[in-house]
C-alpha cells in the first residue's frame, strides 16, 4: 500500500460537470482530489479488505439476531423502547437491506481494523461506484497509467442487481433526502438512476414533506402511497420525530431496513468486541465508564458518541497529541471508548479505507484521506488502483 502522486486530468471538472457531479468542490474546497491515489496490490485487496468485509459483516448480522431477543442489548444500544418490537418484526421478517460502509485503518503492515460500520446511509456512493472508475479509465486512456491497472470495484454492477432483487422491476420506488443538502440530493439522484438501470420506476420526494394518511401510511407530495421508500436520512432521527409513531404499522418497505438502526450505532464496537474478544479485525472498545473504558483511557484511545457522522464530537488521543473533531452536539445517548489503530499516513495526509458491502457481499472500495487522524466532513476522496 503506497500513495502514488500523479496529474490530474487536465478537463476533470468539464467530465465531472458533465457527468452530474456537482460537489467535487464542497465550500471552495477540493473533495474530488485526484492529484494522487493510494495504490494496492491484489493479495492486500483480497485478503485484508474483501475477506474481513465477508467475515465483519456475517458478524455484525449475528449481534443484530442477538440483539432482536435481547431487551438489554437494545437497551444498552439507546434504541427508543417503543421501537423495539418493529425493529426486530422487521429482523424476522428478513426485510432485505441494499448496501453499507466499513471503515477500515489499514497501513499494509497488519490487518485492516473497524474503525465502524456506516450501515444506515453511508455517503461517497456515486464518487466510489462512478466517478473514480471514470478517472482510472481515462488515465489508462491517457497513458498515465498501464492498462493492467485495477480498481475494487463493482459497486454500481452491484448496486444495481441488488435493487432488482430487493423490489419488482417494473414497481414504484420513491427516493427521499432533505432536498436543500446538495450533496445528499445528488447522492440520491444518482441512486434513482441505479434503480432505473434496475428496471424501476422512481420518484423524489423531500424527507420533510412526507405525509401520513388516515390509514397510517405514508403519502407524498402528489398524494401517491408510498408503498417502496430509499431514504437518505438515518433511524436514529426517524425514530425520534412525530412520525415515529406510524413507522410500526405502515406497509411501507424501507431501504435500509429497520433493523439497520442497530447497525448504524457505535455502541456495536464494545458488543463485537464482548462477542468477539480478540479478533484480527476487531479494536478493543468499551461502553464509556466501564473498568474496561478505564484502562483504555490510559492508553492512546478514541472516544466517540453512539450516533455522530463525519467525525464529530469524536476525540483521539495518539499517545503523543490530542485531537478533537467539530462540535456537533452529539453524544446525548452515550459515549464508547475504542483502541487507537494507527491509519495509513503519507505525510500530512491521513487515509481511511472504505470497504462497501451490498447484499451480503464486499463491493468495492474507497479512501478518504484528511490532515487530522480524525476523518471529518472535508475530508477529501481520493481514487484507488491495484497493481502488483
Amino acid at each position: 500500500m503506497l500513495r502514488k502522486v500523479l496529474p490530474e486530468r487536465p478537463n476533470w471538472q468539464e467530465i465531472a460537470a458533465a457527468n452530474g457531479f456537482i460537489f467535487h468542490h464542497v465550500d471552495g474546497d477540493l473533495y474530488w482530489d485526484e492529484r494522487a491515489c493510494w495504490q494496492f496490490t491484489l493479495e492486500e485487496v483480497e485478503d485484508e479488505i474483501e475477506d474481513p468485509t465477508t467475515e465483519l459483516y456475517a458478524m455484525c448480522l449475528g449481534l443484530v439476531d442477538d440483539a432482536c431477543h435481547d431487551q438489554q442489548m437494545m437497551e444498552r444500544l439507546a434504541i427508543p423502547r417503543d421501537m423495539w418490537d418493529p425493529i426486530a418484526n422487521s429482523w424476522k421478517r428478513g426485510d432485505a437491506s441494499l448496501y453499507g460502509r466499513f471503515d477500515f485503518a489499514y497501513t499494509g503492515d497488519g490487518p485492516a481494523k473497524m474503525l465502524e460500520f456506516n450501515a444506515d446511509t453511508p455517503t461517497s456512493v456515486y464518487e466510489t461506484a462512478f466517478f473514480q472508475w471514470k478517472w482510472l479509465e481515462d488515465m489508462i486512456e491517457l497513458g498515465e497509467l498501464p492498462d493492467t491497472t485495477d480498481q475494487f470495484n463493482r459497486l454500481h454492477e452491484a448496486l444495481v442487481e441488488r435493487f432488482a432483487q430487493i423490489l419488482t422491476p417494473g414497481s414504484l420506488c420513491h427516493f427521499s433526502a432533505v432536498e436543500a443538502h446538495v450533496e445528499d440530493r445528488a447522492t440520491v439522484a444518482y441512486f434513482e438512476d441505479v434503480a432505473g438501470q434496475a428496471g424501476l420506476e422512481t420518484r423524489f420526494v423531500d424527507i420533510a414533506k412526507i405525509a401520513v394518511d388516515d390509514e397510517g401510511e405514508f403519502m407524498d407530495t402528489e398524494g401517491y402511497r408510498i408503498g417502496a421508500l430509499f431514504k437518505l436520512y438515518p433511524w436514529e432521527d426517524m425514530m425520534v420525530e412525530e412520525s415515529a409513531a406510524q413507522l410500526a404499522g405502515s406497509s411501507c418497505n424501507f431501504i435500509e431496513p429497520l433493523w439497520k438502526a442497530i447497525l448504524s450505532n457505535k455502541a456495536i464496537l464494545p458488543l463485537l468486541w464482548e462477542k468477539h474478544q480478540g479478533h484480527r479485525n476487531l479494536v478493543p472498545a468499551f461502553f464509556a465508564g466501564t473498568e474496561g473504558a478505564r484502562e483504555l483511557e490510559a492508553q492512546p484511545h478514541v472516544t466517540k458518541p453512539f450516533f455522530s457522522r463525519e467525525g464529530a464530537d469524536i476525540a483521539l488521543f495518539d499517545g503523543e497529541a490530542s485531537h478533537v473533531g467539530p462540535s456537533e452536539g452529539y453524544g446525548a445517548e452515550g459515549h464508547i471508548v475504542q483502541g487507537y489503530a494507527p491509519i495509513a499516513r503519507s505525510g500530512d495526509n491521513h487515509a481511511v479505507i472504505g470497504s462497501w458491502v451490498v447484499g451480503d457481499d464486499p463491493a468495492g472500495m474507497s479512501i478518504r484521506e484528511d490532515a487530522s487522524p480524525i476523518t471529518r466532513d472535508l475530508a477529501r476522496f481520493l481514487p484507488h488502483i491495484i497493481m502488483g
